[in-house]
């Protein structure tokens, strides 16, 4: 439907007056971008992008993802016209207990797609979820097609992480997305100009974009765009629209005050131009300004019902398919519930005294097999992670063909994390994604975006240790473990740990790491694996059954048969040494417990009484970890002593730096003796 150009633009200007008086009666926030970027903004969602108003999170929606988080009073006020906010909501924008934060926050039920704050994530989230939708639509059919849109300020063009997103978009041709590059020329400390002169349109289409420039506050330009977006099938689109920062702000006297820096990071008043005028500017009321303009509330009813009537027309088409392939209809609602094939872990075949990332390897094969919305990526390492145990039984994406299921993402490690949340996002899918861990350093930011939104993104990283070798120190994690245990102990905003860290110490116990990341739906999971073979830890009865108590975070491995002397503790390959140090250690007389510790984070969140009946009080304990110390003097505490690293590891085979560094069972068992 096409909208008369002075409704339209009123309502361009609902979104200017709402987004400029939640940042003025906040006193706080980002107005200039809000108001310059209203005019796409109203035409997506006036006339392009197709939701279910009364399912939000309806399966085969369109999606829209903010990448600048700042901009939040656009999405705000535009999904105020839709009916998801309320006046109310707007005027506690940026206050304790608001659903309108500083920066968006995921609340799909309201149209918020996603977390969005560090700049240049949110539209490779948006690259996520258009490889995700070809996906399901290479499964199930083009009856389930969408589009996916996203909106990208200067910032994000000038991140790192956009050259990732950009050319893997256009490598794997998605032309089901279409992003707006919001280009006002401005950022918060400086004109764009002054730090930045490349010519972005010939960037993209270098990496096989279809490039369409315009003037990005004229309406019938933007509309014009989208509809050649939306009709391009080999490449993803990006929209260059000039815009102008603070589009209809004045000062006291009148006259423009526009294009200005200040009005990008602070409210109109104190940026220096004059709030009361520029409302008034733009046809409002600055005595009463959140009010949603009668022609523009009809403009968006109107849009409710067209869209109403699309959910009910693309809902007889879902059903008629259901009715002609009932097998896969089946199969798409188990996809989209998030459940979980039966796997009987038991029976996964494992080498003995395997490398954990081997184990892993035994895994992910059966998942290829099994668990058939599982997507693997890897960042240009899949024969050295192990992933190609899964790679192996299938193939990898490429542009018309997402029939496989491993994508192959090339050196750009923080691309493929942020990808992996943004298929997580959209749904139907379980993303996996890997790496050495030394470089999930460079996955951080998307990790913690994954913490803050409660994303099931599960993360391989292997060669977990100084025992990576000949490598060197460029290589060898030490602080990394250390690190990313820390998100064990902070909680997410539902009071769960906001990341589940698993460390296994064998290969049997890999496979229960594995089952337990597979049954983690509500946060992140870390499996941290070994390079180098490790040996199988002693069973008293049967390995597997033992290493299943891998869910309680710690367990006894090996016990004395009278009260112990020492505790010994260890993730990982340490448990290994442990166990053979522990033998040297009873030859003097002394009685040994040795406790797994694979999650700290999953230990912490069971009674006290067990907590107490693996570490009972009184008695010492000696902690081995490859990592800092720190890693684990909170289980250790003051009953004695952790053997780490405190510094960074060196060039030399992994048998050489066990003995350089003190990590043979001879050298371990000198240290517990010490303290025993």
């Amino acid at each position: 439907m096409t909208n008369s150009k002075t409704v339209t633009d009123r309502a361009a200007d609902n979104i200017r007056i709402l987004s400029a008086s939640t940042v003025e009666k906040a006193k706080s926030g980002h107005p200039g971008g809000a108001m310059g970027g209203a005019d796409f903004i109203n035409i997506l969602y006036s006339e392009f992008l197709k939701y279910d108003p009364n399912q939000m999170d309806y399966p085969f929606r369109d999606r829209f993802f903010l990448d600048p988080g700042h901009m939040s009073p656009m999405l705000y006020s535009v999904l105020s016209l839709t009916g998801k906010f309320s006046m109310e909501d707007l005027k506690q924008f940026r206050q304790w207990d608001s659903v309108t934060p500083g920066h968006p926050e995921l609340d799909v039920l309201r149209g918020i797609e996603n977390t969005s704050g560090p700049l240049g994530q949110g539209h490779v989230i948006a690259i996520g979820a258009a490889m995700t939708e070809r996906f399901l639509a290479d499964r199930f059919g083009e009856w389930m097609s969408h589009k996916t849109y996203t909106f990208i300020s200067d910032g994000g063009i000038q991140e790192e992480i956009s050259q990732g997103g950009g050319r893997i978009a256009g490598h794997l041709g998605l032309s089901n997305l279409i992003m707006f590059y919001d280009s006002n020329n401005i950022q918060l400390s400086t004109k764009v100009e002054e730090v930045n002169k490349e010519n972005v349109g010939k960037k993209y289409e270098a990496w096989g974009w279809n490039v369409l420039s315009i003037n990005g506050n004229d309406a019938d330009e933007i509309r014009k765009a989208l509809t050649t977006a939306n009709k391009e099938t080999e490449r993803p689109t990006i929209i260059i629209g000039k815009t102008i920062m603070g589009k209809g702000s004045v000062k006291s006297d009148g006259s423009s005050y526009e294009d200005q820096v200040a009005t990008h990071g602070m409210p109109l008043t104190a940026a220096g131009g004059d709030y009361k005028k520029s409302i008034e500017n733009l046809g409002g009321n600055p005595e009463d300004p959140f009010k949603i303009f009668e022609e523009v509330a009809d403009l968006y009813k109107n849009r409710s019902e067209d869209l109403i009537k699309w959910a009910e027309e693309n809902r007889e088409i879902e059903k008629a398919w259901e009715e002609k392939n009932p097998e896969l209809a089946k199969k798409l609602n188990e996809f989209l519930s998030g459940s979980i094939p039966e796997i009987d872990y038991s029976e996964i075949k494992q080498s003995p005294n395997s490398a954990t990332r081997g184990a892993s390897a035994s895994v992910l094969s059966v998942f290829a097999e099994k668990v058939e919305n599982m997507i693997v990526a890897s960042a240009d390492l899949s024969n050295s992670d192990k992933t190609d145990g899964f790679l192996k039984k299938t193939t990898a994406f490429q542009k018309g063909d997402f029939s496989g299921a491993f994508f192959q993402a090339g050196v750009s490690e923080l691309t493929m994390a942020v990808i992996m949340n943004g298929m997580a996002l959209h749904g139907g899918v379980i993303p996996v994604c890997a790496t050495f861990f030394v470089f999930s350093d460079y996955m951080k930011p998307a990790v913690r975006l994954a913490c803050l939104m409660g994303l099931p993104v599960k993360y391989v990283w292997t060669h977990d240790a100084f025992r990576v070798g000949e490598d060197g120190p460029t290589h060898q994690p030490v602080e990394q473990e250390a690190q990313i245990r820390l998100m064990e102990k902070l909680k997410n905003h539902k009071g769960e740990n906001s990341m589940l860290v698993l460390r296994p110490a064998d290969a049997i116990e890999t496979s229960t790491a594995w089952k337990t990341a597979l049954e983690n739906t509500s946060t992140p999971t870390a499996l941290i694996l070994s390079r180098q073979n490790i040996k199988d830890l002693p069973a008293d009865g049967n390995r597997y059954e033992e290493a299943l108590q891998l869910v309680k975070g710690a367990y006894i491995v090996k016990d004395s048969t009278e009260t112990p002397d020492i505790i010994l503790l260890a993730s990982g390959s340490e448990v290994s040494t442990l166990v053979e140090a522990s033998k040297l250690v009873e030859k003097e007389g002394f009685n040994v417990r040795i406790v797994s510790v694979p999650s700290e984070g999953l230990f912490r969140n069971q009674s006290k009484e067990y907590q107490q009946e693996v570490f009972p009080v009184g008695i010492k304990r000696f902690g081995l970890t490859s990592g800092l110390p720190v890693t684990l003097e909170g289980l250790v505490g003051d009953s004695g002593t952790v053997w780490g690293l405190n510094s960074f590891g060196y060039s030399a085979p992994y048998t050489v730096l066990d003995d350089k560094l003190g990590f043979t069972p001879e050298k371990v068992s000198n240290q517990i003796m010490k303290l025993l």
